[in-house]
């Protein structure tokens, strides 16, 4: 039954972890395609939308991190339990925050393109 536990515990760190991974990547592109919008080109929009949500992605990549440090600390039988966990979702969050400032932006101003005479169609109106 205890490995059971490990393992349900194990997955559900990392489906939390994608979760943070998705919305933290979110965040970056929203404001890639903002600066854009704005007329700028993707390599100006990326290095400006990078160096404006940068604290933001810092301070958010520290307390999520800081949250999951008490449970890796705890003792017992519980602290061994949810050590795993608390590593696994702290792991993925400071691999997510190295992935924001540096991949993100670069294939944001590699990919997105933006064309601002080209009307949206029916399903986005």
């Amino acid at each position: 039954m205890e490995f059971l536990d490990w393992l349900r515990l194990s997955l559900v760190g990392l489906v939390i972890a994608v979760g943070f991974v998705v919305d933290d990547a979110i965040v970056v592109i929203e404001i890639v395609i903002h600066h854009m919008e704005m007329g700028k080109t993707r390599l100006q929009a990326a290095i400006e939308g990078s160096r404006e949500v940068i604290f933001t992605i810092v301070s958010m990549t520290i307390s999520l991190i800081a949250v999951f440090i008490p449970i890796e600390l705890r003792g017992g039988i519980g602290g061994r339990l949810f050590r795993e966990f608390a590593v696994k979702v702290s792991v993925a969050i400071l691999m997510s925050g190295l992935v924001w400032l540096t991949v993100t932006p670069m294939m944001c101003g590699w990919l997105i393109s933006h064309d601002h005479g080209k009307a949206h169609g029916r399903l986005y109106r």
